[in-house]
C-alpha cells in the first residue's frame, strides 16, 4: 500500500484535469451572471481568475478555490504544487492572500495516513510560507485522490488587476517557462530524469506573490495566470476581455529546458490538443511553424507564470520587479493591437 504511485490513481493530473475551454463555455452558457449584486465587483463575467467583493472604500475580499488530482507521486510535492497554484488566483488579481481552507478528497482504501498526512503538510508548508494559516477545511472519501484550497485574499478596489483591461499597444510579459504539462506526462510514462524533475518542482512551487507588487504599478492594466488551458487560452480570454488581437512571438516564449528535450520527442499531454480543438480557430500560425511549438502553447501548465499587460515604456521596470522576485524566466512575448479577440503568432522573424 505504501508503494502505490499517486499519478496511478488517477485519469489526469493538474491543471490538466480543467475541462476543455469549450466544454465550459457550453456549460456556462446556461448560468447567470451575478448582475444584481453591486458590491460584487468581479463575478463570472469575465472568466477572471477570483471573485472580487466590495467590503468598504479602501477593501475588497478575494476569493478563489482550486483543486486537482496528483500530478506528481511525491506526496509533499503534490501538496505544495496544489497549494501553490490556488494562491496563484489571489496574487493575479493584484491581492494579497490571508487565510486558506483545505479541500480533501482521497481514497482511504488505497493510500496510507502518512501518504495524505504528506500531502497536507506539503500545502501547510506552501501557505506558511505565503504568511496565511490553513484555517480549516473539508474532506470527503473518493476514487482518485485531489487536493487543493479555497483562499481569501485582500485588496484595495484600485488595485484590482483583471484579465479584461488590457489595453492597445501593452507589452505582454510572462512570468514563468513553459512545459509543465509536457513534463508531468513524461514523469507519468516514466522519462523524466532527476534534472526534469527538478525544473518541474521549482517553477510549480514557485509563488506569484509578485502580483501583488505588480498591482500598485499604474502602468500594470491587466494580469492572469497560465494554467489549465495553456499560454494560448488564457491570453484569448485577456483578449476577448478586452476587445483586443495580440501578437506573440514563438521564438522569445520561455521554455523549461527539459520540457524543449521532451515536446520535440514527442510528448504532449492530451489535453494540449483538447484546448487546441476549443480555441485553434481563433490563432494563426507562421506555414512554418514546428507542431512542437504549436503543442507547447496549448500545453496545459500548474501553477504557471502570470501573464501581464503593460505600458511598453515601463517593461524596464516590471521585468526588474520579476528578476528581483527570483522569476528570472520573465519576458516579453509580444503586444496587444487593435483588431479582432484573436492571436497571431510570428515566427522568429516577425512574420
Amino acid at each position: 500500500m505504501s508503494q502505490v504511485r499517486l499519478t496511478s490513481l488517477s485519469h489526469g493530473g493538474g491543471c490538466g484535469c480543467k475541462l476543455a475551454p469549450a466544454v465550459l463555455a457550453e456549460i456556462m452558457a446556461s448560468i447567470p451572471q451575478a448582475g444584481i449584486f453591486p458590491k460584487l465587483l468581479v463575478g463570472t463575467e469575465s472568466s477572471d481568475d477570483a471573485a472580487v467583493y466590495r467590503l468598504n472604500e479602501h477593501q475588497a475580499l478575494v476569493a478563489t478555490t482550486d483543486f486537482f488530482m496528483p500530478i506528481v507521486d511525491d506526496p509533499r510535492d503534490f501538496g505544495r504544487i496544489a497549494a501553490t497554484n490556488a494562491l496563484s488566483d489571489i496574487y493575479a488579481m493584484g491581492g494579497q492572500p490571508i487565510m486558506a481552507l483545505a479541500l480533501v478528497g482521497m481514497p482511504i482504501d488505497k493510500l496510507p495516513v502518512a501518504t495524505i498526512q504528506g500531502i497536507l503538510s506539503g500545502g501547510a508548508d506552501v501557505c506558511r510560507a505565503a504568511g496565511i494559516p490553513i484555517a480549516g477545511g473539508h474532506s470527503i472519501d473518493s476514487q482518485e485522490p485531489i487536493y487543493g484550497l479555497a483562499v481569501m485574499g485582500l485588496v484595495h478596489p484600485e488595485r484590482i488587476r483583471r484579465n479584461d483591461q488590457a489595453r492597445a499597444g501593452d507589452a505582454l510579459i510572462l512570468g514563468k517557462a513553459l512545459g509543465i504539462g509536457i513534463l508531468s506526462t513524461a514523469l507519468k510514462k516514466g522519462h523524466l530524469d532527476a534534472a526534469g524533475y527538478a525544473q518541474m518542482i521549482a517553477s510549480t512551487t514557485q509563488l506569484n506573490a509578485i502580483g501583488a507588487e505588480l498591482s500598485a504599478l499604474e502602468s500594470v492594466h491587466a494580469m492572469t495566470d497560465v494554467t489549465g488551458f495553456g499560454l494560448l487560452g488564457h491570453l484569448l480570454e485577456v483578449c476577448r476581455g478586452s476587445g483586443l488581437g495580440a501578437s506573440i512571438r514563438s521564438g522569445e516564449l520561455p521554455i523549461l529546458p527539459a520540457a524543449l528535450e521532451l515536446v520535440q520527442a514527442g510528448f504532449s499531454p492530451g489535453a494540449a490538443e483538447r484546448n487546441w480543438a476549443s480555441y485553434g480557430h481563433d490563432v494563426t500560425l507562421p506555414e512554418n511553424l514546428p507542431d512542437w511549438q504549436r503543442r507547447l502553447m496549448c500545453d496545459p501548465q500548474t501553477s504557471g507564470g502570470l501573464l501581464v499587460t503593460c505600458d511598453p515604456a515601463d517593461v524596464p521596470r516590471v521585468l526588474n520587479l520579476f528578476e528581483q522576485s527570483g522569476m528570472q524566466s520573465a519576458s516579453v512575448i509580444g503586444h496587444l493591437q487593435q483588431g479582432r479577440p484573436a492571436v497571431q503568432v510570428l515566427d522568429r522573424a516577425g512574420v
